[in-house]
């Protein structure tokens, strides 16, 4: 239509129409897959439609409640998203946060035996996880297999616990342990992340007992995993739902500012308060209140260490 011309009585008539036709045939449901323009929505019978999300809606991801209108085709357009309880997500190639998934009640954060996980990844998943102010559990899978570095994975989980954070040791392969984790997910949705290769699609078939997600060799000489899963899909397992999403070789908190790190080792936020300089590195000045604590051995070393390395890893980027 020519930019000014006045629409006639007649197609005003046509369109209020169709609006209202549209207006009737409006669903909701919930976005359980992603990927990339198409996306899978459960209606309240619980069937699944393929759709495409109208363009001038915000970035829709698993988990969303979303309103949707059926085509002619046995697809469909979400036309509407409801307002999300909460997020989870991490920040893209251009340090702007991109969500992953929402409406949910807590993350699975998991790392194994192999390969050989660093403190400071597991940190940033807990650090992106206490900003948004979601609740977190630790999964250690493979307990199975003799662990890459004894001494390492023994000192973490004694850290983790200190802090009072949930762990979960188990084996997906065995199914050892795994039945703790799934009565503690009862009438949950949850997200699971974590690096390539620690097990979380072979996680999500031994709580569905069944084959639900591709699971990819590991490749021994590497001690590194196949990525697997390419995009965050969400599953109804027995008495709760799970969110699968993509493995990454580094979760990225380039969205963040250093301040904000160390809000999210919570073990460091309340020391920083009575930092004797309101901009502390917690490194050398003097009168933090962090260094001291470390050197009294009120606060681990390690977890210092840690916040440090993502602070960094953030001033490189």
């Amino acid at each position: 239509m020519a930019a000014g011309r006045r629409l006639s009585e007649r197609q005003r008539r046509r369109i209020a129409a169709r609006r209202d036709e549209r207006s009737g045939q409006e669903r909701s449901g919930v976005i359980i897959g992603h990927f990339g323009r198409q996306l899978e929505v459960e209606d309240a019978s619980g069937k699944v439609v393929r759709c495409h999300a109208r363009a001038n809606l915000p970035q829709v991801v698993t988990g969303d409640r979303v309103s949707w209108t059926p085509d002619k085709a046995e697809g469909g357009v979400v036309t509407g998203l409801e307002p999300r309880r909460n997020e989870f997500g991490r920040a893209d190639t251009s340090a702007r946060f991109r969500p992953i998934a929402a409406n949910i009640d807590c993350v699975l954060t998991m790392f194994a035996t192999v390969p050989e996980t660093e403190m400071s990844v597991v940190d940033r998943y807990l650090v992106a996880i206490e900003n948004l102010g979601l609740e977190c559990l630790l999964v250690l899978n493979k307990i199975d297999l003799p662990p890459a570095n004894p001494r390492l994975l023994a000192r973490m989980a004694a850290i983790y616990r200190e802090l009072e954070l949930e762990l979960f040791e188990l084996s997906a392969l065995t199914g050892a342990g795994v039945n703790a984790l799934a009565e503690r997910l009862q009438g949950l949705t949850a997200v699971v992340v974590g690096q390539s290769g620690v097990g979380k699609s072979s996680l999500l078939n031994r709580l569905g007992k069944q084959s639900l997600a591709e699971v990819g060799e590991l490749d021994a000489w590497r001690s590194g995993g196949r990525h697997t899963t390419t995009a965050a899909r969400l599953f109804h397992l027995p008495g709760f739902d799970l969110i699968d999403s993509p493995g990454v070789r580094e979760f990225s908190l380039g969205h963040l500012e250093p301040s904000e790190v160390v809000e999210g080792f919570v073990e460091l936020r309340s020391l920083a308060e009575h930092c004797k300089f309101r901009d502390c590195s917690h490194r050398v000045e003097p009168g933090c209140a962090v260094l001291a604590a470390a050197e009294n051995g009120a606060i681990s070393g390690e977890r210092l260490r840690s916040y440090t390395r993502i602070v960094d890893s953030l001033q490189q980027a």
